[in-house]
């Protein structure tokens, strides 16, 4: 059983920077590989970023690319997301996620465990 519990959202104008982090319970941390995704009012849960278990291989949505980054530090059991150059389509719930495979995954049926959510708001 994996618990996460996601810090780091707020309200911050389009242009602006958060972090945000997600601290999971448990042994073996890398063994899990790790996903973001996000949720704005009405829409479906997308896919964000994802990071492998070992750290070395990230994928991110084309929405994100290049504006945010995800990292991870396995000596800490914490999964972040850097995100830069904020934009209002940004606002969302945003999630993490922990998949039991150290590979990640684009679809959020693959994640077995899910933080409860921070909010992130981007105003213009």
């Amino acid at each position: 059983q994996v618990q996460l519990v996601e810090s780091g959202g707020g309200l911050v104008q389009a242009g602006g920077s958060l972090r945000l982090s997600c601290a999971a319970s448990g042994r073996t941390f890398s063994n899990y590989a790790m996903g973001w995704f996000r949720q704005a009012p009405g829409k479906e849960r997308e896919f964000v970023a994802n990071i492998r278990g070992n750290g070395f291989s990230t994928i991110y949505a084309d929405s994100v690319k290049g504006r945010f980054t995800i990292s991870r530090d396995n000596a800490k059991n914490t999964v972040y997301l850097q995100m830069n150059s904020l934009k209002p389509e940004d606002t969302a719930v945003y999630y993490c996620a922990a998949r039991t495979s150290y590979i990640g995954s684009y679809y959020s049926r693959d994640y077995a465990y899910w933080g409860q959510g921070t909010q992130v708001t981007v105003s213009s």
